[in-house]
């Protein structure tokens, strides 16, 4: 668990400062972001309560001291110190969870939810700049959970990918939804104007646009081995899996692939192969409804997934 922020959103004429509690799950690998309306104890207890609600019991809760926030602002850091502790404590102790807090100046602690805390509170950071003080209540809620949506779409595993009649892979939000369709976002063209419309929807769909754009690029670099320039990287093989990173897809879409053909230069390095997109949609008896297709791609715009064995 851990908190960012503050955010400026607009209440009439009033702006209010609020903030993010983003939850990492150790076992679906998802997140959850529920908005915060203050660092008091009070506001943690209510979405705390929220988040048992909506995903069940929790057995174990851990955050830091508020250290990482080095660099933030001081009010930040001033009010997370103020947080009744104990009163958390004793709360969640009634409900048979423990609230474990690391040690003063040692967020490296945190390990697995850091690593991804961090990702996504960067970018959400600097997306929101874009709107600053131009949402409301309800429509920063709305852009976290656009956000939370697109972070839990990724996939966790291509294991069973080797075999060609294997399903798609699984996503966090296969195991917290139970769900195996993914939600679309609304069709349409939102564009930087929005943020000054009239309409409060496309203004947070535009937000969600340049939330997927960020995080999809931070994201990837984050798998993929910065080699170049530095030693020989090895060469695409037919039979591996890649997955591509066109541009043009809709958000919370991750199009996974198998190199079907190479195509080596002069100086027999591999530099387009030949890749083959399946149909995730399936009939009622389980069969795929679309045939593979076959399209050529820059080794540049793939990222190495699984070698061929």
């Amino acid at each position: 668990m851990d908190c960012f922020g503050p955010f400026a959103t607009t209440e009439g004429r009033k702006q209010r400062k609020r903030y993010g509690l983003l939850f990492t799950c150790f076992c679906s690998r998802g997140i959850h972001i529920e908005m915060l309306e203050d660092l008091s104890t009070d506001a943690f207890i209510n979405v705390l309560r929220c988040f048992i609600a909506l995903r069940g019991a929790v057995r174990q809760i851990q955050c830091d001291q508020g250290t990482n926030f080095v660099g933030a602002k001081n009010e930040l850091k001033a009010a997370l110190k103020e947080l009744d502790s104990q009163r958390l404590s004793m709360f969640l102790s009634e409900r048979q969870c423990d609230f474990v807090m690391n040690a003063p100046h040692s967020s490296h602690a945190g390990g697995v939810w850091e690593r991804q805390i961090k990702t996504v509170r960067s970018v959400l950071n600097s997306t929101l700049l874009l709107s600053d003080g131009k949402l409301n209540d309800a429509s920063l809620r709305t852009l976290l959970y656009e956000a939370m949506a697109i972070v839990n779409s990724r996939p966790l595993t291509v294991d069973n990918l080797n075999n060609p009649d294997s399903l798609e892979p699984l996503t966090p939000n296969h195991l917290i939804n139970m769900k195996s369709s993914t939600a679309l976002p609304p069709p349409g063209t939102f564009l930087r104007e929005d943020l000054y419309g009239v309409k409060r929807w496309r203004r947070v769909q535009y937000l969600a646009e340049q939330f997927w754009s960020r995080w999809k690029r931070e994201y990837l670099h984050n798998i993929t081995a910065r080699q170049r320039w530095h030693s020989p990287m090895r060469n695409l093989l037919v039979g591996d899996i890649v997955m591509d990173t066109d541009k043009l897809l809709p958000r919370s879409e991750w199009r996974l692939a198998r190199v079907l053909e190479t195509v080596r230069g002069k100086d027999g390095l591999v530099r387009r192969v030949k890749i083959s997109l399946g149909d995730k949609r399936l009939n009622k008896k389980g069969e795929r409804l679309g045939k593979l297709s076959v399209v050529e791609r820059s080794v540049q715009k793939l990222v190495l997934l699984l070698e061929a064995s």
